[in-house]
């Protein structure tokens, strides 16, 4: 009978989940900003950024320098996305890259930015939660994991 409760209550959470969209809406004032920096993370501990104060500890992930040129560094980073599985490129530019993370179960999208300054030969980054409060952490991981498998220590 057990086994019976937990086949219901794993139908039933899939159907809620298919009921209720989980993507929420895609932002509209993300991009590179008149100061050269990406939007700022929101108050809530669901968003990580190397523009970010590095006195904030919940937001501030720091920047990683280039090893390679431009279109080179591009070109690994994209690579490094379509190796993710559940990252979709959504706009893409010379310097800059904002991907769609979507989760496997549950399907809460995640905003992704990248962006490359020539300047400072820095990439710089920000990842948000759409929707709720935390993450769990889930942000601050995926970015530390692209940083790893880009291999630019």
């Amino acid at each position: 009978m057990k086994s019976i409760d937990l086949v219901f209550t794993i139908s039933s959470l899939f159907l809620l989940v298919s009921l209720f969209n989980c993507s929420g809406t895609r932002p509209d004032d993300i991009g590179i900003r008149e100061n050269g920096e990406l939007k700022p993370c929101p108050p809530s501990p669901n968003c990580v950024s190397s523009f970010c104060d590095p006195k904030d500890e919940q937001h501030f992930i720091m920047a990683i320098d280039l090893k390679k040129s431009l279109p080179d560094s591009m070109k690994d980073l994209k690579s490094v996305l379509a190796n993710q599985g559940n990252a979709v490129i959504i706009k893409e530019t010379e310097n800059y890259i904002y991907a769609e993370f979507t989760s496997k179960i549950m399907g809460f999208v995640d905003d992704v930015e990248f962006y490359i300054d020539a300047k400072s030969k820095k990439l710089h980054y920000r990842s948000a939660s759409r929707l709720g409060h935390s993450d769990l952490g889930v942000n601050r991981k995926r970015i530390n994991k692209i940083i790893l498998e880009l291999g630019w220590n």
